[in-house]
């Protein structure tokens, strides 16, 4: 179920807590085979509804915050069942204890709770949902297991006050910025496990940070690539082209790069773009796709109107045109040469801190760091 990821240590969880005890009777598994979700029906396809609930594969059961209806996937996948094995990748990340006191910021199936109640003990966790719907069924199927007294529906930007402090805290949602509130509800030496990334991508990476002695700060380094749906109020609003390019790409000036489009595009999750994102602040890439040989990739400035194109072309010199107060282009391609240089450092490598004053992004050692 979890890929070959699991640990002796957790398996009594994952068997006494199984995932599809959480899920709801429609789902939206990630079929590989369709390149998307299906929709499943455990009353109409109960033997597919059950593989599909043990099987190593993300599953959305929720889209739209709630408003959608109908069979069809919607718009925005907005609650989900994590992947199994990424689910123990997190929570081996904790470095979890009996009697720690566990802080989960997005409920979700309530599935994941269990797995920590189940380690830790159900009076020794507390886990906030921000969807009332969401948290509601969550808590109900908590409380078939005796687990449902610490569900909470509230924002779990605030964390949770009554509870603190905590031991860890682990979010199931991806961050753009980490709340200075989990760092002073987390008591020193305590971690903080969390899905981070930049607006740049999609491609998140799991941030595992130690709060320090002092409780002002936490710092850490990131242990792989994952994505997860956005916490709610981080969320980064519509791009709209023609508000950036309401002309053409003429309009801009035009250069021309020798990066190809194998080096700067890459894979989705791949290291360099999760560097790019850390390295070109308040920027989101789009990656078009690629029709007759050619392939567009869009930087949007996201504090201003400032744009980018460059277009790879197989066998041709990659052309670019930039437009703005901002040189989005020289920016990324700068950012690339950085990572190139510094030995193409992977996830590990990178790090984060977080203070009263805001996040800093790191390479190596915290010393080595700048703000995002």
């Amino acid at each position: 179920m979890v890929g070959g990821a699991l640990s002796a240590d957790w398996a009594p969880a994952f068997e006494a807590v199984p995932r599809s005890a959480f899920l709801p009777d429609l789902i939206w598994p990630w079929s590989m085979a369709a390149g998307k979700s299906v929709a499943i029906s455990r009353a109409d396809d109960p033997e597919a509804w059950q593989a599909y609930a043990d099987a190593d594969c993300p599953i959305v059961t929720q889209w739209d915050d709630g408003g959608h209806s109908g069979t069809e996937p919607g718009r925005v996948s907005t609650s989900s069942a994590s992947m199994p094995s990424v689910v123990f990748r997190m929570l081996r990340d904790l470095d979890l204890r009996r009697g720690h006191r566990v802080l989960e910021i997005g409920t979700g199936t309530g599935w994941n709770a269990a797995l920590l109640a189940h380690r830790v003990g159900p009076e020794n966790v507390v886990t906030v949902e921000v969807d009332e719907a969401v948290s509601t069924a969550a808590r109900e199927a908590l409380e078939r297991f005796g687990l449902g007294g610490g569900v909470v529906h509230g924002d779990g930007t605030a964390g949770y006050e009554q509870g603190a402090p905590y031991d860890r805290i682990t979010v199931t949602c991806g961050l753009r910025s980490i709340p200075y509130t989990w760092v002073r509800q987390c008591r020193p030496g305590g971690v903080i496990v969390s899905p981070w990334g930049t607006h740049y991508s999609n491609g998140d990476a799991v941030a595992r940070l130690e709060v320090a002695r002092d409780g002002t700060s936490a710092a850490g380094r990131f242990t792989g690539p994952v994505e997860f749906m956005k916490l709610r109020s981080q969320r980064l609003p519509p791009v709209i082209h023609r508000e950036y390019v309401p002309g053409s790409v003429a309009d801009g000036e035009e250069t021309s790069t020798s990066l190809t489009e194998e080096e700067f595009v890459g894979e989705p999750f791949s290291a360099h773009r999760f560097a790019l994102g850390l390295r070109v602040p308040h920027c989101l890439q789009v990656v078009a796709e690629k029709r007759d040989g050619a392939r567009p990739v869009w930087l949007y400035g996201l504090a201003d109107r400032s744009w980018a194109c460059v277009q790879f072309r197989d066998g041709e010199v990659a052309r670019v045109w930039q437009h703005g107060g901002r040189r989005l282009w020289d920016e990324a391609e700068t950012a690339y040469r950085w990572w190139d240089e510094t030995g193409r450092p992977g996830h590990d490598r990178f790090g984060l801190t977080v203070t009263r004053d805001g996040q800093r992004a790191w390479l190596d050692d915290p010393a080595n760091d700048w703000p995002l």
